[in-house]
């Protein structure tokens, strides 16, 4: 019978899932091996549960039950199990049927399915869990519905079939609840599974940044090494919960020591009361000794410092895979290994378990996310300078378990939270981190920082796949996702700066005052630069007084004009004392006046920036009053008052501060400075428009529908096309396949004649019409109009003749020139559209204009499939060559609005066909009415598994 160690065993069934209270459990199938777990977890059962199970009273599994429950064929009849330290927390499984319930194999396709939770497990979410997870395996065998009995009073049954979100009936039959569900994914199903998966994963952070008490483990008694370096640092920064160190160096019987002036005990049994987070600093080697402790022990999480895993080479990745899997296999996640640590400033929690020296940084309202601890020490040093708290940092290391997509979730939902800031090496999931930044960015600022933009190479330790997407597309995308993708870890800080301590700007328009004529020019040039509308600078001269600038600020300010305004400052004023006169009087004129965000450009003006920067909020300003000239519902929010839970929109900050009061009336406010006009021009220009980001998605975007779609064709025309290609091979369409292929999406391809010869050539240009085009279709040739080979606009016989014998005559032969001809159509613009499926990404669907200028310049933009309609209209304004096709320089604008019907269409067949693995339409002349598609070629394949379509479940690399 199959065994784990059986050829047939279905390993790719295994997966580590994440359950509703953070914690998590592995599923995997059960085998012939499990028959003592099996009795072992029936036997911790109460009698309630069994009677529920099995309609009747069951004390106890017979050989035979256990037999049935642990032999399986993997395809008519699947047991799965979800446990934690090995042994079963719960069960389930499903017996295909036939119509008369009885059961059967071959082609029925229902399936009889039934749950076991322990009861000390119930509440978790385990059963929804394994309910996702059977319902992807009775797929994959070809059952399409499942089938079950249920007692009225299992109410939590009943509700977790009634929540998947699949459709089903249900009906009251002899004395039971009959449920069928249909198990084909719905939109409805995919919402519930995604909503799940971001509670799940936000309290799987929660624990780790919120614990109650926190072990060191690998403490030395000399106080040297990262271990005693952070017990020192959680107990200098008055952490909140009960602190232990760990040392199994110690004296058998010396629990209870101390170490750096903490309790310490020789190992974690000897610790005697719960650990919620454990904080690894031993060798490497030591490691699993130390993570099988914690898991007996029922730590619920890991921070491992610990060097020598996937960094140091293969044996390492090798020990980091196996350190992730022994982790989750106790329900705990990890943080690491080879971290900087995390640090949550919440007073409730006041948690360093970092290398970060005492004391922490400040109480703000940044969350910080970094894979390198480097760059999580330069990122912290620059906060804590410019004078910015921080509401969480979480530097992740190897990042081998939780990854910036598990913060980006926490910081969600996080009240403390208002802004998100990562610097990122890799992208393990982009379509997933696309999906949770479009979430998150509808509410909170997210801005990314991301490394390895040009050589594509993936750090020491990042075990993860790859994207073939060149980095312009990635920032396409992470801006269609509301992302702010800034270049440099310093425009990271300056953004972060900005969007923590001023309200979002209503627009472009920029007031700029300042004591120095030519710094003010510098920054109404940088403003030109990142396109925004500068006003003329106002010059105060060098004489100006602190009073003469809160005049002018103020002045500025309430003139509906300006959307946001630019201080500028040189030394004329920078005695100590007046900076402090000039930092007052700039803030009693921000406090006093509407909310438009402010900035300060000094030059050798430290002790201005420092007191700009000296009163710190750490809670959400007081909203400021709007300008009467604008409505309500235009103004932006601002971005320090963003929504704190994403769960209701509630503002789960309340504007309250430490006390649980709002800030006073006149409490100071900061106004962030920086010294470069350039700088702080960037970071507006940044926020400006991740504005106008919010605005334009405030609704949902619509995918349109089109009655004349043959999607039911489509796929029957591409099951016979693939029917022979083997399941690694990718093949590119015939004209005649390609061109049917697309009609069925109402993408009509402009039909070519070959022409093998000058008759051929007359002969089809006979059955078009003329005037006609006479091109080649060479592949070095295609699409080349400047080599010579395309003739148009030839109205007569005798016009092509001539034209296909200088063709020949200087190209080449007719064979090696493949020449076509095709009708003319009107002149227009030339585009080119495509669509690829990326690996990690998705699908992409890409636009721009035809052309070696676009390609050189690499002028193309793009979005994720399934693109809305917004999406299509800002796709083809995205490219900086639109202007050609709105009427520049007085020529006629050409029909956009069939240009973004053919970006939807073209979008939806690959959505809808996920085996269409690339399409080019090239050249598609867009003219003043309607447009051609000239060329197409489609490429397609078997299509790969969609993992976001599949059930929950934590990545292993």
């Amino acid at each position: 019978m199959t065994t784990a160690s059986d050829p047939s065993y279905p390993a790719h069934w295994e997966a580590d899932v994440v359950l509703r209270d953070g914690g998590t459990a592995r599923i995997r199938p059960i085998t012939t091996e499990d028959a003592g777990r099996l009795v072992s977890f029936y036997e911790q059962v109460s009698d309630e549960s069994k009677y529920y199970r099995f309609f009747a009273p069951y004390p106890r599994l017979s050989d035979r039950d256990v037999h049935r429950f642990t032999h399986h064929d993997y395809v008519d009849r699947v047991g799965l199990a979800a446990t934690v330290g090995g042994e079963f927390i719960a069960t389930v499984r499903y017996d295909r049927i036939g119509p008369d319930g009885r059961p059967a194999s071959g082609t029925a396709d229902r399936a009889e399915v039934a749950f076991l939770v322990q009861d000390a497990h119930q509440g978790r979410g385990v059963a929804s869990a394994l309910l996702e997870h059977i319902g992807a395996v009775a797929r994959e065998r070809g059952i399409r519905r499942f089938v079950a009995e249920v007692l009225p009073a299992n109410n939590k049954m009943i509700k977790v079939f009634k929540d998947v979100g699949y459709q089903q009936r249900r009906s009251f039959e002899d004395g039971s609840v009959h449920l069928t569900l249909d198990l084909e994914p719905t939109a409805e199903s995919l919402a519930v599974q995604r909503a799940r998966e971001l509670r799940a994963e936000a309290r799987s952070v929660q624990r780790l940044l919120a614990p109650g008490s926190v072990a060191v483990i690998g403490v030395s008694r000399s106080g040297s090494g990262v271990g005693a370096a952070t017990l020192r640092n959680l107990r200098d920064s008055g952490f909140r919960g009960h602190l232990y160190a760990v040392n199994d160096a110690l004296a058998p019987g010396i629990a209870g020591d101390l170490l750096e002036g903490v309790r310490a005990y020789r190992t974690l049994a000897d610790i005697g009361a719960p650990v919620d987070l454990a904080v690894v600093a031993v060798p490497a080697e030591r490691v699993p000794e130390a993570v099988a402790a914690c898991g007996e022990h029922g730590v619920q999480g890991l921070v491992v410092l610990s060097a020598g895993y996937g960094e140091s080479g293969p044996e390492g990745q090798d020990r980091q895979r196996e350190l992730v899997r022994q982790a989750r296999s106790y329900g705990m996640r990890i943080i690491g290994p080879n971290a900087y640590g995390v640090i949550n400033t919440s007073p409730e929690v006041s948690l360093n378990a970092s290398l970060t020296p005492a004391p922490a940084p400040a109480r703000g309202r940044i969350g910080l996310f970094t894979q390198s601890g480097a760059i999580g020490i330069a990122l912290l040093s620059g906060l804590l300078r410019r004078g910015e708290g921080l509401s969480s940092f979480v530097s992740a290391g190897n990042r081998a378990d939780v990854s910036g997509n598990d913060i980006l979730q926490y910081w969600y939902e996080d009240p403390d939270t208002d802004v998100a800031l990562l610097y990122l090496e890799t992208l393990g999931n982009p379509r997933k981190f696309t999906r949770l930044a479009r979430r998150t960015s509808a509410v909170k600022p997210v801005v990314v920082a991301k490394g390895g933009r040009h050589s594509g190479a993936t750090p020491a330790g990042h075990a993860v796949p790859g994207t073939r997407l060149p980095d312009a597309t990635v920032s396409a995308l992470l801006r269609q996702a509301g992302v702010i993708r800034v270049d440099t870890v310093t425009e990271l800080v300056d953004a972060g700066l900005l969007l923590a301590s001023q309200p979002l700007p209503a627009g472009p328009r920029v007031g700029i005052l300042g004591n120095s004529e030519s710094l003010g020019v510098l920054t109404y040039d940088a403003c030109l630069w990142e396109r925004l509308r500068p006003h003329a600078p106002l010059d105060l001269t060098t004489d100006a007084t602190p009073a003469d600038f809160h005049d002018a600020l103020a002045r500025a300010l309430a003139d509906e004009a300006n959307d946001a305004v630019v201080v500028t400052a040189i030394p004329s004023v920078g005695e100590p004392e007046l900076a402090d006169e000039l930092a007052d009087a700039l803030r009693a004129a921000v406090e006093a006046g509407p909310a438009k965000p402010v900035l300060v450009v000094h030059v050798e003006l430290g002790e201005l920036a420092d007191a700009l920067s000296a009163a710190r909020n750490p809670a959400p300003a007081a909203p400021r009053t709007p300008p009467a000239a604008v409505p309500p519902p235009e103004r932006p929010a601002p971005a320090a008052q963003l929504p704190g839970s994403g769960a209701d929109g509630a503002d789960g900050a309340d504007g309250a501060d430490e006390a649980g009061e709002r800030p006073a009336p006149g409490k100071p406010a900061r106004i962030p400075a920086y010294p470069a006009a350039e700088r702080a021009v960037r970071a507006l220009a940044q926020a400006v428009r991740y504005a106008d980001w919010r605005r334009a998605n405030a609704e949902a975007g619509n995918v349109p529908e089109y009655e004349d779609i043959d999607e039911s064709g489509a796929a029957a025309q591409l099951a016979a096309l693939l029917a022979p290609v083997a399941e690694t091979e990718t093949v590119t369409l015939g004209d005649t396949d390609a061109r049917e292929l697309l009609a069925r999406y109402g993408i009509r391809v402009l039909p070519t004649l070959p022409a093998p010869t000058s008759d051929a050539a007359v002969e089809g240009a006979r059955r078009l019409g003329y005037p006609v085009a006479l091109k080649t279709t060479a592949p070095h040739l295609r699409h080349r109009a400047d080599l010579g080979g395309v003739r148009l606009d030839l109205t007569t016989e005798a016009e092509l003749r001539r034209s296909y014998e200088e063709l020949t005559d200087s190209l080449g032969k007719p064979a090696e020139l493949l020449p076509v001809v095709q009708a003319m159509v009107p002149r227009g613009v030339d585009t080119v559209i495509r669509s690829v499926i990326d690996p990690a990404a998705g699908a992409v669907l890409s636009f721009g204009l035809a052309g070696v200028a676009s390609e050189l310049l690499g002028d193309t933009a793009h979005r994720l499939v399934p693109a809305t309609a917004r999406d299509a209209a800002e796709l083809i304004r995205s490219i900086r060559t639109a202007p050609l096709l709105f009427g520049w320089r007085g020529s006629d604008p050409v029909d956009t609005p069939a240009l973004e019907e053919l970006l939807l269409r073209l979008s939806r067949l690959v959505d809808d066909h996920p085996e269409v693995v690339g399409v080019t339409l090239e050249p598609v002349v867009v003219a003043t009415e309607g447009l051609s598609v000239l060329s197409a070629t489609v490429r397609i394949a078997h299509p790969p598994a969609r993992t976001d379509l599949g059930p929950r479940t934590l990545p292993s690399y």
